[in-house]
């Protein structure tokens, strides 16, 4: 029996759709990753907590190679993250990274893109050591977590 591999893909989504595009993307039986932060809202009337995305207009779904056209069977998909010419991939410790930071209560602040030469120090945070995809640099009550296959930077609040 010949097991494809699987690899976790950056999709691209119509703005303010990644968690609709989530919601289709389990209902078509794929396995999809799509983080959200809490946030304080404020309108002229009234307060309120809002759950948005970390990776705004971006959903990772995790699936072989041979069924990456499955994805287009969801409304609200645009097309794939492309890095260097392929679509992206993003490693599984990444992921790992991602969702350890997000369970831990760590407060995500912004998510910028990583420019080519940009030059990001590696320091360890707590239990977490000089492990490549993992924490990158401190600087007092903020990390930040380099997530290379995205070429995206998480920054973070401890």
């Amino acid at each position: 029996m010949i097991t494809m591999q699987q690899h976790w893909y950056v999709l691209i989504t119509k703005p303010r759709a990644e968690r609709k595009v989530a919601s289709r993307l389990i209902d078509l039986g794929l396995e999809v990753y799509c983080p959200v932060k809490t946030e304080m809202r404020q309108w002229s009337d009234r307060k309120k907590k809002v759950e948005v995305p970390v990776l705004p207009s971006m959903v990772l779904v995790k699936l072989a190679d041979k069924d990456r056209n499955l994805v287009f069977g969801a409304a609200g998909v645009l097309r794939y993250l492309f890095w260097l010419g392929k679509p992206a991939i993003v490693r599984e410790d990444e992921i790992d990274a991602l969702k350890s930071a997000m369970d831990s209560g760590f407060n995500i602040v912004e998510v910028e893109q990583v420019k080519v030469g940009d030059l990001i120090e590696i320091e360890g945070l707590g239990s977490v050591k000089k492990e490549k995809g993992k924490v990158k640099y401190i600087s007092g009550k903020r990390c930040w977590v380099v997530l290379e296959s995205l070429g995206y930077v998480v920054t973070m609040d401890i």
